[in-house]
């Protein structure tokens, strides 16, 4: 959902007539914090299925890495709103899955817009970074409970954290392509820090 997000706003920022030369100039507090937990999360979900110790590690891992995640957005919350949003996006969907062992809750009865061995996937454990909402789940409301079906182009079904850190993806991306016209006026977080 959050790639998703990510290219729709793209796409609206240059249908606003925005630019991504924005981008380039994007200075980010420990901006190497972010790539690197993508890549350790690739990594963890590639090699989760065929490693028994990796599936068993991954979800600590998951938790660190919102953890790191967590950490970089808020040292970033001051470039823009949508930083502020995406962290407490975040922040909702990391204490959801905190709460319940390091897993991700799924309503079963709102999967069922998805393919059926997406379902019986989570059922048996091959999702680790999902697990089954039941009624011992604990602040179930903020698991992936919202199904999302026509006309949006993919079924899916997500939580009120991935709707919020949306929002903070596309107030901040269309900030930077249409409000900043030259890249002298895009701030760092260090120089806002600063004032």
């Amino acid at each position: 959902m959050v790639f998703d997000g990510i290219i729709l706003s793209i796409l609206i920022g240059f249908l606003r007539r925005g630019s991504i030369k924005g981008f380039a100039y994007l200075s980010f507090r420990a901006g190497w914090i972010f790539p690197l937990l993508l890549l350790v999360e690739i990594l963890v979900f590639a090699f989760q299925t065929s490693y028994s110790w990796v599936a068993t590690l991954s979800a600590p891992l998951f938790m660190i890495i919102y953890i790191v995640g967590l950490i970089f957005l808020w040292l970033n919350r001051k470039m823009n709103i949508g930083i502020l949003l995406l962290f407490i996006g975040v922040l909702l969907n990391f204490i959801v899955m905190f709460v319940n062992g390091g897993r991700m809750p799924v309503s079963l009865e709102a999967a069922t817009i998805l393919d059926p061995a997406y379902a019986e996937a989570i059922k048996n454990g091959l999702y680790g970074k999902h697990a089954v909402l039941t009624d011992h789940t604990l602040v179930g409301f903020l698991g992936d409970v919202i199904p999302i079906t026509d006309p949006y182009p993919k079924d899916q079904v997500i939580s009120i954290g991935d709707i919020v850190m949306n929002i903070g993806i596309f107030i901040f991306i269309q900030h930077v392509m249409v409000k900043t016209n030259h890249p002298e006026e895009v701030l760092t977080s260090t120089q806002i820090e600063g004032r």
